[in-house]
């Protein structure tokens, strides 16, 4: 690596001196040197030679002295390392030198080991800033990375971690989210693109700022498509409550987002959640150039086809009994056996409800009718015709009355073809 210098002094003899001593570094390419007589001379050299590492001046110089040329440095805020060289009489100003931000001093007249010594060492405190610096960047194109995918305080601890996101993929508990806004893409067909910029931009702000409040990593985003992780880069043993709990908060807000844009004019459909608990190969996938943290495994499909699952069912939020099971006091409203695509087992599922929601007298109505249903009870099409009649706008309630209008009197439920 070549390191140039810019020796600013009005010696004549100087320039050949410091070619003739430092001959074997300059045709070795390892030290480059530049000429200016003053400080004029210096400043214009400076700004036709972005490259220069270290200014060597003299103090005593015509037009512009080295003081001055110092204070001007400064100024330009560049990173360089200033050499005084200056005789011991000059005391007073080689300090306020030192207080304009040299580096260091050699006195005339120069001991060439002397200055070669300061030179060696100028170099490496150049190479230790540069690392420093190199460092902080590195870091902070991690953390602008990482904060794609997970909250503040997680993209700080894992940015500070050099091997936090290797390349490849650990088996862990997680919990898997999906979220899909229904009817985008005949949205995105119906309005203007800036239009539809806005409403995308703000809807992903909005549900990916609630995801990091619950401490969430985002996986990834596809359209208005979200897929969240909790336990994945941590661990985190309330995985499965901070995925309910996200699941209320991301359905609070995009009611909200719903209404606001309805008034305006711009009729959104609702969001669908759904969400399981298991384990997943987890981790940093890709290459040197390009990585994608995700998740790959059984749980994060029956996941997705649990999200799909709402379209059918009627519901917003659509859970596993495994993600239930995870969460202490749990409360919801069981769905059904549901046979998804890619399965042969149904999977029980629930729909999660709020504590204050599950206590009304019109859910403990519905567990009733859910039990005659699950028991072959065949007051069960009494007891759902009960609840839609009482709310004609429970959805969940409308589909079983439904199913048992048809003939099917049982909790299986066969999804197999809802994408």
């Amino acid at each position: 690596m070549s390191t140039s210098i810019l020796v600013v002094d009005d010696e004549p003899d100087l320039e050949m001196l410091l070619v003739q001593k430092f001959r074997k570094e300059i045709l070795g390419g390892t030290l480059r040197f530049l000429f200016a007589r003053d400080g004029i001379e210096a400043l214009a050299m400076l700004a036709a030679h972005n490259d220069v590492d270290i200014v060597l001046t003299d103090i005593n110089m015509p037009r512009m002295d080295g003081l001055s040329l110092l204070a001007k440095l400064q100024q330009r805020d560049e990173d360089l390392s200033t050499i005084i060289v200056s005789a011991y009489s000059d005391m007073a100003n080689i300090r306020i030198a030192m207080n304009r931000g040299a580096y260091d001093f050699v006195t005339k007249p120069i001991d060439f080991p002397d200055l070669e010594a300061t030179i060696v060492k100028t170099i490496h405190h150049i190479e230790a800033l540069r690392e420093v610096q190199r460092r902080q960047s590195a870091a902070e194109a991690a953390r602008a990375s990482l904060s794609r995918y997970f909250s503040p305080n997680l993209a700080e601890r894992l940015a500070s971690s050099a091997d936090a996101l290797d390349l490849g993929g650990r088996r862990r508990d997680v919990a898997s989210l999906f979220t899909d806004l229904t009817g985008f893409t005949t949205l995105v067909e119906t309005i203007e693109p800036n239009l539809l910029g806005q409403l995308l931009n703000d809807y992903i702000v909005g549900m990916t700022d609630i995801v990091f409040a619950h401490d969430g990593t985002v996986a990834k985003i596809i359209g208005d498509a979200i897929h969240v992780l909790f336990g994945a880069p941590v661990e985190q043993p309330d995985h499965a409550s901070r995925a309910i709990s996200c699941s209320f908060a991301l359905d609070a807000f995009a009611r909200s987002f719903r209404e606001h844009w309805c008034r305006k004019g711009i009729t959104l459909g609702h969001t669908r959640i759904g969400a399981h608990s298991g384990t997943a190969v987890v981790g940093n996938f890709g290459g040197g150039k390009f990585f994608e943290y995700s998740a790959y495994g059984d749980t994060i499909n029956v996941a997705a086809r649990l999200e799909a699952a709402n379209k059918a069912l009627g519901t917003r939020i659509c859970v596993s009994a495994s993600l239930a099971a995870n969460m202490q006091g749990f409360c919801g409203r069981p769905v059904g056996d549901l046979l998804l695509r890619g399965r042969v087992e149904p999977i029980r599922a629930f729909e999660p409800l709020e504590a204050q929601s599950y206590a009304t007298g019109a859910t403990q109505a519905y567990m009733v009718a859910f039990e005659e249903l699950e028991t072959d009870n065949p007051r069960a099409v009494a007891s759902f015709a009960a609840l839609v009649a009482r709310n004609p706008e429970d959805p969940l309630a409308a589909f079983h009355l439904k199913r048992l209008m048809n003939g099917e009197f049982s909790t299986t439920v066969n999804l197999k073809n809802v994408h």
